[in-house]
């Protein structure tokens, strides 16, 4: 087998405990490399009519070829599976240190099936998965769970785990790590709760790291990648690119100025200079960080920790990023930092996506505020006290919190008005406004995932923090928008099943992933081929989704993006033209109205 792999996936069936160790099929590498690729290749075998929250259902927890390696942004796994949430593929990633330990504990990755009959755990190290009782932190947060397990198994082990939201079937339940890093959207924790499986904890050892094939070409590929991560004009540069800086959050002043920060349920798209700027990163910088933790192998070191230590909104978390800050923030007409810090504090602890629960807080605002909610109690604007309490009721599914907990299009069609939910394929959207940033418009509506900015990241090029400003489109523009949506999906395709750090992209690009791919595995790939495999990911991510009943129209907006101009500076006037785009889009994939046809899938050998 290709090196960077340690060649060993667990398959565990949790019904019976049985554990079955695989290789990983050679040719299964080389079409879709690991990771994202890979763990889609096993759902989509797995067969997309199952139940997501069915014993049938399969969740897989894979590392990439590159993870767990020197090769810089390499901290990355995927967790894979069928969405609760959309009924969509879904795969969902993490940083911090979990990848690379799961690498150095013998596994490319675990596939889990079935379902336990009483809560368990499982435990790595040394190349073999042993399952444990979890009944006494079934019902903790993950901060205890972690705490509780990493005491029993050594301080050195790393961790990930689900919290009472994924216990509880929240549909937008997901998995957090020992280091609060999260694989947060698309209800890969609700999956896991519904099979009875708590945490993964995984001792793994540095000297189990990945040698690469050609030691004089990994050591040439990684020189040149980390010197364009390095380098001062871009925005990865340690200690001096805004993403060092001010973490994710050097986006919220930038994107609300130019009239695409979606504000009270993307009723607005901006939330005004004096409130943009009291929940963005160089406000974070300057009053409340504490700390700049970094992932494995990279040398960015995006994330804020901070620390509020008056008021009620007490907390010293990790870490405030720019989607969460927004959806609990700006769309939630909320400037308050510390209470912004505080719910995502809650979130990782209970185990949530703070994207969709912003969005879903927000629909019930909306509701409240037009006398939507039915009887479902009022929610108002802003108010934060009122707003933390209702997300502690979320997780156990108490009274109006039985109905967020579904998610924000399911929420708004509870309170019978769908269209305020801004959502595609049910999944609500992240912190940009299509009306101000075309390109995401055409992204939230193709994304195999549901509603999302991470497929198909077009604002690196609409906002201009492509590397060395290499590409720079306006984002008022929708020509273009189309073709270059597709190339992101691909890269980001590529990039996921590696599995790198999506910041990646803002320095280095295909040239920098085929060298170090190559380097590190003893593969041959070009640059044309190795895109060809993003490319084969995402039909097959597509193909899974046509089959499973998401066929013609289901790519779409909600009509508050193209049917309601926005009224804001710097976007003012403007719509999103999702019709032209898509027909742009569609001919650059090849597809048929979003279905893939026979052809494609017989070009990419998917068939």
């Amino acid at each position: 087998m290709y090196n960077g792999y340690a060649n060993r996936v667990a398959w565990i069936d949790l019904s019976d405990g049985a554990i079955e160790y695989k290789e990983i099929d050679e040719k299964d590498a080389e079409m879709y490399l690991g990771a994202r690729g890979l763990g889609v290749k096993y759902v989509f075998d797995n067969g997309p009519e199952v139940d997501p929250l069915s014993p049938e259902n399969i969740i897989c927890v894979m590392g990439g070829p590159l993870t767990g390696t020197n090769v810089n942004m390499s901290g990355r796994l995927a967790v894979i599976t069928k969405s609760p949430l959309t009924g969509t593929i879904a795969d969902s990633h993490m940083g911090g240190w979990t990848a690379a330990k799961l690498k150095w504990s013998g596994f490319d990755g675990l596939v889990f099936k079935g379902k336990a009959d009483k809560p368990v755990y499982a435990y790595l190290e040394d190349g073999q998965v042993t399952l444990h009782d979890a009944s006494d932190v079934w019902g903790k947060g993950v901060h205890e769970t972690l705490k509780i397990l990493r005491e029993r198994h050594g301080e050195d082990c790393d961790g990930m785990a689900i919290g009472q939201a994924g216990e509880n079937g929240v549909r937008y339940a997901g998995w957090i790590n020992v280091d609060d890093r999260a694989a947060g959207r698309n209800g890969t924790g609700a999956v896991a709760g519904s099979k009875n499986l708590k945490a993964i904890i995984i001792k793994g050892d540095k000297k189990n790291r990945p040698q690469p094939a050609d030691k004089e070409a990994d050591k040439a590929a990684r020189k040149k990648a980390l010197a364009a991560i390095m380098a001062e004009e871009n925005i990865t540069s340690p200690k001096k690119g805004g993403l060092s800086l001010y973490g994710t959050e050097v986006l919220m002043n930038i994107t609300d100025s130019i009239g695409a920060l979606p504000t009270r349920n993307s009723q607005l798209t901006a939330f005004g200079t004096e409130n943009a700027e009291v929940i963005s990163g160089e406000y974070i910088r300057e009053h409340i960080l504490v700390g700049d933790p970094t992932c494995h192998a990279c040398p960015v070191a995006c994330k804020m920790e901070v620390e509020i230590t008056e008021g009620p909104f007490k907390v010293r978390m990790e870490s405030v990023e720019y989607e969460p800050a927004w959806s609990l923030g700006a769309n939630c007409d909320n400037n308050d930092i510390a209470s912004v810090a505080y719910m995502i504090d809650m979130c990782n602890d209970y185990g949530m996506d703070p994207i969709e629960l912003g969005n879903v807080i927000s629909v019930y605002m909306e509701a409240s505020e037009k006398g939507y909610t039915n009887g479902a109690g009022v929610l108002n604007w802003g108010d934060t006290m009122a707003m933390v309490e209702t997300i502690r009721k979320i997780p156990f599914r108490e009274g109006v919190g039985d109905i967020l907990a579904e998610g924000g299009a399911r929420a708004a069609e509870a309170f019978g008005h769908p269209e305020i939910s801004m959502s595609v394929k049910g999944q609500s959207i992240p912190a940009y406004d299509p009306r101000g940033l075309k390109g995401m418009g055409i992204a939230y509506a193709t994304s195999n995932r549901g509603a999302c900015h991470l497929r198909a990241y077009t604002p690196a090029a609409e906002l201009g923090v492509m590397p060395f400003g290499s590409l720079k489109v306006d984002p008022l523009e929708w020509k273009g928008k189309g073709e270059l949506t597709k190339v992101f999906q691909d890269v980001h395709a590529v990039s996921d099943s590696l599995d790198l750090c999506k910041f990646s992209a803002f320095a280095i690009g295909m040239d920098e992933y085929t060298e170090q791919l190559n380097a590190m595995t003893g593969m041959t790939f070009t640059v044309e081929e190795l895109l060809k495999c993003g490319e084969r990911i995402y039909n097959l991510e597509r193909y899974y989704n046509n089959l499973n009943g998401l066929g013609e129209g289901s790519d779409y907006l909600p009509k508050r993006f193209t049917d309601e101009p926005s009224t804001m500076p710097g976007s003012e006037g403007q719509v999103c033209e999702l019709d032209l785009m898509l027909e742009e889009y569609y001919a650059a994939r090849g597809w048929e109205n979003g279905v893939v046809p026979e052809s494609k899938l017989k070009e990419l050998a998917i068939v």
